[in-house]
């Protein structure tokens, strides 16, 4: 009985199916196999490598409104329009910033102002060589059934938005999703985070925007290297794979990632050397080689530090341009510097250069620390941090 059961079953697993119907599923194969040809693709490509090019990071100067207003309330300076305004202009007119500087990310206001000679910001950056880049999320909102957890607003609308965002000059965005390792993280939260960013990410591409994937672990928290290590390495893994779902070009984008690192109330500090370790580790196993560049984001490590960190990532090659997408780690002695009188903005703009020139060196990993200063290794970690 069994061997009539068998013979009569050419889809039993003892049977082996036949050279015609091996040639037969072959043909159905090859038939059914889409390769992905989008619109954009040649043109993501080479932005995303023109950003990725050697030497040159991001300048993230994206904060909402209400956060460039904490900023501009520390040195005194009332939340205004023209106040956020004069202070973009300060940075985006920097003269000889697009040598250590390839794109710089914008909120949505500023895409749209222009100088106080009446340059469009966007012209400023592509005068320098510096392509503009644009936030599209909308923020963080709680998460409901989690403890305590966020996931991250601005998926309806977005293929309108983007689409307009690209008329208007922008050629790359970013998306800022987070994790937080005190409240669990929950499974929910870090596949909410992961199918956000693949969503927003599949958009971009198909608007001609280079998209910026960031799924920032938060450095709340008092664990060690090795939970962030664990954390960050889950994370990662199912964003790639919601990436690989979403047919996301990986040629065509960007990465911008926290840096392995203990958190920010953690009794043990660790070295550049063992951060460095511990990222590269983490990125060697879920990051394929075919994206072209790891933009580090300093999520509230001191200047000094973020450089630190960043040199010693790049003391032997890896597979992909590490470099940086810093905001406070560049702007920190901008501020403090300009203090908002235009007496001092020369002295602001060659604030930054310094420290520009510093990632910049870092990321070829010829950075030299001893002309820093003291205050370039003051924290800048802020518990909760929101744009």
């Amino acid at each position: 009985m069994a061997a009539q059961i068998i013979a009569g079953s050419s889809g039993f697993l003892g049977v082996r199916p036949t050279a015609q119907r091996r040639q037969q599923r072959a043909v159905v194969g090859r038939s059914s196999l889409k390769v992905r040809a989008g619109p954009y693709d040649e043109e993501l490509i080479q932005t995303a490598n023109k950003i990725a090019s050697k030497g040159k990071g991001l300048l993230a100067m994206d904060e909402s409104n209400a956060t460039c207003g904490k900023r501009l309330d520390s040195i005194g300076l009332e939340n205004t329009e023209d106040n956020r305004r004069t202070y973009r202009e300060l940075l985006l007119s920097t003269p000889g910033l697009g040598e250590f500087i390839s794109g710089a990310i914008l909120f949505e206001e500023t895409l749209y102002q222009s100088s106080s000679k009446n340059t469009s910001f966007v012209d400023l950056l592509n005068k320098q060589g510096i392509i503009p880049g644009i936030k599209v999320d909308k923020g963080l909102a709680p998460m409901p059934n989690s403890n305590g957890e966020s996931w991250c607003q601005g998926l309806d609308g977005l293929a309108q938005r983007t689409a307009e965002y690209y008329k208007a000059g922008a050629r790359f965005a970013k998306w800022r999703s987070v994790v937080s390792i005190p409240s669990g993280p929950s499974p929910m939260a870090i596949q909410d985070c992961a199918y956000g960013l693949a969503r927003y990410a599949a958009i971009a591409q198909a608007s001609g925007l280079v998209p910026i994937v960031e799924p920032e672990i938060l450095l709340d928290g008092d664990h060690d290297i090795d939970r962030t290590l664990e954390v960050a390495s889950e994370t990662w893994a199912q964003t790639f794979k919601f990436l690989a779902d979403q047919k996301v070009l990986f040629e065509g984008i960007l990465l911008k990632p926290a840096m392995v690192t203990p958190g920010a109330d953690s009794s043990k500090k660790e070295s550049p050397e063992t951060v460095a370790e511990y990222t590269l580790k983490m990125l060697k196993r879920v990051v394929p080689v075919a994206v072209p560049g790891i933009m580090f984001l300093s999520g509230g490590q001191s200047e000094l530090e973020a450089t630190l960190n960043l040199n010693a990532m790049n003391q032997s090659p890896n597979p992909w341009h590490v470099s940086f997408s810093y905001a406070r780690a560049l702007q920190n002695s901008v501020l403090k510097t300009w203090q908002g009188d235009s007496k001092n903005e020369q002295k602001a703009q060659e604030a930054l250069l310094k420290r520009a020139k510093a990632n910049s060196d870092a990321q070829k990993g010829q950075y030299d620390p001893s002309s820093e200063s003291e205050e370039a290794g003051q924290k800048l970690y802020e518990k909760g941090y929101k744009y």
